[in-house]
């Protein structure tokens, strides 16, 4: 046991980059870690990491060994899941996260509906507009809104999602005609500031076919989704943002599309899980109930 919880403490000093942020995650003492990294080397007779003050690395041998204990992990778990039946019949603890809003919206129903079908199996679901690491915090699933970048993870596409940008009656009404991206320069808008927005804001340009990058300068920036569209409403200025995020403001009237010719590449959806050799059921489950129903809904909302 001791010889695979030091195994599992590399993996995550190497996925993190740090003895420090290791010790943080797995809430354990950086002495002892770095203990624990050392007894290891000694045991094998073999440098795992290169260490210096500023960068962490693996050695030759360290990233063979560390490839053999992210498959005996593995195994191990797939025993583990094997003898609480996990193979057999969907049941245990599914973990889950999707950003914020969209979670809310159209996740947790199908999740509730999920859990009155399936009673052996219970869900956590974690709503953060921040990527969650399903790695660094034990995530079985997550729903990912945008292109995704290269890795082992297993992706399956469930639709995409438009951009518009939007604006109130009051506000278009106190200004000029907006015919061109290019007009949001000399007018107030409502800018995002997380860590999924650019400081620009993305369109096609019909004649050519090539994209254009608009640079704004916000009357108002904002860190969530809601306030942007409220102040919007307000007739504060013209805000930019996933079509599911104003559906609701739209379909009130209270906000128009504006610029709908130019529009960007829609963004894909995907629902994202770790690569494994078997999937336990629970999560087949979730994935083979959720990926239809998903699908549906993101097909609506498109109409």
């Amino acid at each position: 046991m001791d010889r695979l919880q030091a195994m599992s403490m590399l993996i995550k000093v190497v996925e993190l980059g740090s003895f420090s942020a290791a010790s943080k995650i797995l809430n354990v003492p950086l002495p002892t870690l770095s203990r624990k990294i050392s007894e290891l080397e000694n045991q094998l007779g073999i440098r795992l990491l290169h260490r210096t003050t500023r960068k962490l690395s693996l050695t030759d041998s360290g990233y063979d060994y560390i490839k053999a204990c992210k498959r005996i992990l593995e195994q191990v778990e797939e025993a583990e899941s094997k003898a609480k039946g996990e193979y057999s019949e969907p049941r245990g603890d599914l973990v889950i996260t999707a950003p914020v809003m969209f979670g809310r919206l159209y996740v947790l129903p199908i999740v509730i509906e999920f859990l009155s079908l399936y009673s052996n199996i219970n869900v956590q679901l974690l709503l953060s507009d921040r990527n969650i690491n399903l790695f660094e915090d034990e995530v079985d699933m997550a729903i990912r809104i945008g292109k995704l970048p290269d890795s082992t993870m297993v992706a399956t596409q469930v639709g995409r999602m438009r951009t518009v940008t939007c604006a109130s009656q009051l506000f278009l009404s106190n200004h000029c005609k907006i015919e061109s991206p290019y007009d949001l320069t000399q007018l107030s808008c409502i800018s995002l500031s997380t860590v999924m927005t650019t400081p620009y804001w993305s369109y096609n340009l019909p004649d050519s076919g090539l994209p254009a990058h608009v640079d704004i300068l916000p009357r108002l920036t904002v860190n969530d989704s809601d306030s942007a569209v409220n102040a919007a409403i307000k007739g504060v200025g013209i805000t930019q943002q996933l079509h599911y995020q104003v559906k609701e403001a739209i379909d009130k009237g209270d906000l128009n599309i504006i610029l709908a010719e130019f529009e960007s590449d829609e963004t894909p959806i995907h629902l994202l899980h770790k690569t494994r050799k078997y999937l336990p059921q629970k999560m087949k489950s979730f994935l083979e109930f959720t990926s239809p129903k998903l699908k549906e809904r993101l097909r609506e909302l498109s109409c």
